[in-house]
């Protein structure tokens, strides 16, 4: 399994972020700078960690862009699904999904769930804070 570039690129954008020490105001053109992700895309994060609750905004003069709680409370699941929505391998686990021909007839269907939970788990263990320290260029996932 493979994170999408995008939920990539938000783990960067915010562990770029978390260096600006959580309480310091950071413009999205500054974390593009940092990243050296395009302006656009890291316009785009801004707008989907916003609406997650992980990034916030303050306007006007000293305005600006800062984690909505610290890093260490962020955890890299949070990132994940404020991107690419909630953590699932396979989308036959999705109530009202009838997209497998199998879907009647599979044994392994009623254990997606706890896969789902358990990798959901593990990127929940995962702080924001354990990147905070690397520079974005160098964070892989």
């Amino acid at each position: 399994m493979r994170l999408s570039s995008m939920a990539d690129y938000a783990v960067v954008t915010m562990s770029a972020a978390a260096r600006h020490c959580g309480s310091a105001r950071v413009s999205s053109v500054q974390l593009a700078e940092e990243t050296g992700l395009p302006v656009p895309t890291v316009q785009k994060l801004v707008s989907m960690l916003s609406s997650a609750g992980l990034l916030r905004s303050v306007r006007g003069a000293h305005g600006g862009l800062q984690l909505a709680r610290p890093a260490a409370a962020i955890s890299i699941a949070d990132i994940v699904e404020a991107v690419e929505g909630p953590i699932a391998l396979t989308a036959c686990v999705d109530h009202g999904k009838q997209d497998c021909a199998l879907e009647c007839s599979c044994s392994a269907r009623p254990h997606w769930g706890a896969v789902n939970e358990a990798m959901r788990g593990a990127l929940a263990g995962v702080p924001l804070s354990r990147f905070v320290g690397v520079p974005a260029k160098d964070v892989a996932l």
